[in-house]
């Protein structure tokens, strides 16, 4: 047989075999469930708690976020003392600073509006060793390339605590593309004036893995250079100056276990060599219907928290941010040069208009000759963060 006619047998063998595959669709990809997920701690120190509720959503859903606005949500002591949480309505509920007393223990309560009850067990108050630094290395290494890493160090000098979680919230200075000079107002182009800025912003987000270290099986309760997250050198959270905010949960033995378990299956999963899922077992149940699972581990104890900047200074100087669009200045004439049409009252002028004018051009006379200009993403930074200065930032 020739070539031609192995390659024409191959062709017809993959077409019968993928003619012959049919889309695997587990049930439990698109079942019904919709279980109460319970995410947060009972801060007995002199922060928030700040408790978020949300239901499971199925696999091929279109959503993937699913909270719950409408519950009635408290802390109770064993002393039966209730302290009601307010709803922010977007699934979280808080209550500023609740003054608890360490040497009660303390449980959540969630009623919601279908009248199902859920209560924790009873948990101790584990109080929280202060962090000792949050330090960062720049540099390069094989698995992530050259980046940020920023790690955190602490101790119990009391060799109590052994288990800890962190989170964090980053906050980061960051530029447009192109800086708008103009603006329109409707009828006109007119200059922007310092409280129309749209150039200079700060931009923010949450960790969203789940970070635990244990000096269980060390002689002393130390956490050394425990990593925290990496930082990308093309990320513009860099670009300028940086902030991170991190707090530290001591935990006990069952809910690290918890934590490592819920690990495991939310972020060490996706390759043959991985564990498999295993069941979690919180310490939230529904008294109204003792079948019914519910997802979550409610801790209590006072939170520690440090912050830390890093400026553009520090870092190595051929380091250079990717802006995240697409990028280019194109130019409307007053006058265009072919056709005399009059494209800034065409382009630029009408409102609502996703081209916005970033600077004069000229062309070999004392007028301008029209305007550069950019699509919103490129000009207007506020699409993607807040003008407004954090209260918390320092310069």
């Amino acid at each position: 047989m020739t070539n031609r006619g192995y390659t024409i047998l191959y062709t017809l063998a993959a077409f019968f075999i993928m003619s012959c595959t049919k889309p695997y669709n587990p049930k439990v990809i698109a079942s019904a469930n919709n279980y109460l997920v319970v995410e947060g701690t009972i801060n007995t120190g002199g922060d928030s708690t700040i408790i978020k509720l949300s239901r499971t959503v199925n696999l091929n859903a279109a959503t993937t976020t699913n909270p719950v606005t409408d519950a009635t949500v408290a802390i109770q002591d064993d002393q039966n003392v209730s302290y009601s949480l307010q709803s922010l309505n977007n699934g979280y509920y808080t209550n500023p600073i609740l003054n608890l007393v360490n040497t009660r223990k303390y449980r959540l309560s969630v009623t919601t509006s279908d009248g199902k009850i859920y209560l924790s067990d009873y948990v101790t108050p584990i109080a929280s060793p202060p962090i000792d630094s949050i330090g960062f290395n720049a540099g390069s290494n094989k698995q992530q390339g050259a980046g940020v890493q920023i790690y955190l160090n602490t101790h119990d000098p009391n060799n109590n605590t052994h288990y800890y979680r962190w989170d964090y919230v980053e906050t980061w200075q960051f530029n447009a593309k192109y800086e708008s000079q103009y603006i329109s107002d409707g009828t006109q182009i007119i200059a922007r004036t310092p409280a129309q800025n749209i150039y200079s912003c700060y931009g923010n987000s949450i960790s969203n893995n789940i970070l635990l270290g244990s000096s269980a099986k060390l002689s002393q309760d130390v956490i050394s250079q425990a990593p925290i997250t990496f930082i990308p050198s093309t990320s513009e959270k860099i670009e300028q100056r940086y902030s991170i905010n991190i707090k530290q949960y001591a935990l006990s033995a069952d809910a690290y276990n918890y934590f490592a378990l819920l690990k495991q299956n939310t972020e060490d999963l996706g390759s043959i060599f991985d564990a498999q899922p295993a069941q979690l077992t919180g310490n939230i149940h529904c008294t109204t219907d003792a079948t019914l699972p519910v997802i979550g581990y409610i801790s209590a104890g006072a939170v520690q928290q440090k912050r830390i900047y890093i400026n553009e200074t520090q870092l190595p100087v051929a380091w250079t941010p990717t802006y995240p669009y697409d990028c280019e200045l194109d130019s409307a004439y007053f006058s265009a040069p072919k056709s005399g049409v009059n494209e800034v009252q065409i382009y630029l002028i009408p409102l609502p208009n996703s081209s916005i004018p970033a600077v004069q051009f000229f062309k070999g006379g004392p007028a301008p000759a029209g305007y550069l200009y950019s699509d919103v993403d490129c000009v207007d930074c506020t699409i993607r963060g807040t003008v407004t200065k954090p209260g918390f930032w320092q310069n």
